[in-house]
């Protein structure tokens, strides 16, 4: 996957669950820690979220994982989050230290925390809503 996918004006894309509460959690995070607006926001159930996810070659109905979509390709699972922290200002890239960990046993905590988001950490009804200081943070 080449830049098919992220376009030049949104090089560094973040696809969410806006009805979960931990993933909304982390689009306020992300909107708090990225200063310099590097990131782009946008939910898996929009319109542009559900085409993102088409490009990506990922299911539309089923989000287990969030995914963070740059110029050259697209990461999911532990890698997106470990590579979000990375571009964020001090103290989050220090973060990186956990790609010590493999892989496999990382993408398992993670696989298992998205498998019972809902039930630990409860749902919208609907989608969030950006407010409209961050709209302009969101792919529409």
């Amino acid at each position: 996957m080449g830049n098919t996918v992220a376009s030049h004006e949104h090089s560094r894309i973040i696809l969410f669950d806006a009805v979960c509460k931990l993933c909304c959690g982390w689009s306020r995070f992300i909107l708090r820690f990225d200063r310099h607006q590097h990131f782009t926001l946008c939910s898996v159930q929009s319109e542009a979220g559900q085409k993102l996810l088409i490009q990506c070659g990922l299911a539309t109905d089923n989000f287990e994982t969030m995914v963070f979509i740059q110029a050259q390709g697209f990461k999911t699972k532990s890698d997106a989050l470990l590579a979000i922290l990375e571009e964020l200002p001090m103290p989050w890239p220090l973060f990186s230290f956990l790609r010590i960990i493999p892989k496999s046993l990382r993408d398992s905590l993670y696989d298992k925390i998205a498998f019972n988001r809902y039930k630990i950490f409860g749902r919208y009804e609907q989608c969030m809503l950006p407010s409209a200081k961050d709209k302009k943070r969101f792919l529409e």
